[in-house]
């Protein structure tokens, strides 16, 4: 275990913590003591029929869904909606590598898998609040993933659905590119196989997963366009070191692995012997399927061909220049256009 500031009410603002007890996993193993880290944003109603579950990225804590996504100004109302913004295992907030004590500390953390992020989410709706349906499910990439995977394994749960620039079964090519990821923070020396003394120790290899997501998390017209210039910077090497360097500088390493595992292994067809479509046949809510047009690894094409396969969906595109990364609300339409989307998925009847 380890103290890392970044992990923290000051940085993240204020959030709850939900024990588990000692939570069995998926891979056979049992995190003790686990804890949930979450947020609330509205009241619930007395009749419980008014939670809405936003689920986090990865790298991502339910802060920026309180700063961009949630308020009276958007679909994600508090004033009418119960919001409880869940952060999944392996995110810094929630037990994760470096808050955890003992034998599973740090490099010996077990693998985590969408589906053990997605029953202890299930566990703590029931025990701490008494909810037992969802009016919305809805998180992107990561929290995309989590989406699918509440629709498919609690569908009597889930009465609408909202997967934004994710798919329900992780593609060859992102599990490429989440390796590359890995590679780049497991190949720093500093790294140690795990047993870094500090996250700082390992910055030369943070510093390149950053900028395999300068290459990726933006589209090429986000930089051709030169679109950095809006957000205050004088350059594109500016934004890099200024935003996409700083923003993953200070996390953990171990935690930010634990993610990549579970990201790259998303797969709600575990539950129908590899068939996906038998998968997404048991899919009962209303559901949109919302990929960014630009997302260079969460491509409009494999979002549609699920969604082909969701009964009572549609496919709902959302247009950023910045790509995958246009998840932060970097572009000022992005929000208009997830408001407009979540807003009608919600007026509809389900």
């Amino acid at each position: 275990m380890i103290e890392n500031p970044y992990y923290s009410p000051e940085m993240h603002g204020p959030y709850e913590l939900f024990s588990l007890g000692d939570f069995v996993l998926e891979e056979g193993y049992t995190l003790r003591d686990c804890q949930l880290a979450y947020a609330t944003f509205g009241e619930l109603s007395p009749a419980k029929d008014n939670a809405i579950l936003v689920t986090t990225w990865y790298s991502g804590t339910h802060q920026i869904f309180a700063d961009a996504y949630i308020g009276s100004e958007h679909a994600l109302d508090p004033e009418k909606y119960f919001i409880v913004v869940i952060n999944q295992i392996g995110n810094g907030l929630s037990s994760s590598p470096h808050n955890t004590e003992g034998p599973h500390a740090m490099a010996r953390f077990p693998h985590v898998r969408i589906g053990d992020d997605v029953r202890a989410q299930e566990q703590l709706l029931r025990e701490r609040f008494g909810i037992e349906q969802l009016e919305l499910v809805t998180g992107g990439s990561m929290g995309a993933q989590q989406t699918y995977e509440w629709a498919v394994r609690f569908p009597d749960k889930v009465k609408r659905a909202a997967s934004i620039a994710g798919t329900a079964k992780n593609t060859p090519h992102d599990f490429i590119y989440t390796e590359a990821l890995v590679e780049a923070i497991t190949s720093d020396p500093a790294f140690r196989g795990g047993w870094y003394e500090s996250s700082s120790d390992v910055r030369a290899g943070l510093a390149r997963h950053a900028r395999i997501w300068s290459v990726m998390g933006f589209s090429t017209e986000f930089w051709k366009q030169e679109q950095w210039r809006p957000l205050g910077f004088a350059s594109a090497d500016d934004f890099q070191v200024g935003f996409v360097d700083a923003y993953f500088g200070p996390m953990d390493p171990n935690d930010l692995l634990c993610m990549a595992w579970k990201w790259q292994r998303g797969d709600v067809s575990r539950h129908t012997g590899g068939d996906l479509a038998a998968a997404l046949g048991r899919v009962t809510a209303k559901m949109f399927v919302m990929p960014i047009d630009e997302d260079m690894f969460f491509p409009v094409r494999d979002c549609a061909a699920e969604q082909e396969l969701v009964p009572n969906s549609e496919l709902r595109v959302v247009e950023s220049v910045a790509g995958h990364l246009g998840l932060f609300g970097l572009d000022p339409g992005y929000m208009q256009q997830i408001d407009r989307h979540l807003g009608e998925l919600l007026e509809a009847p389900a």
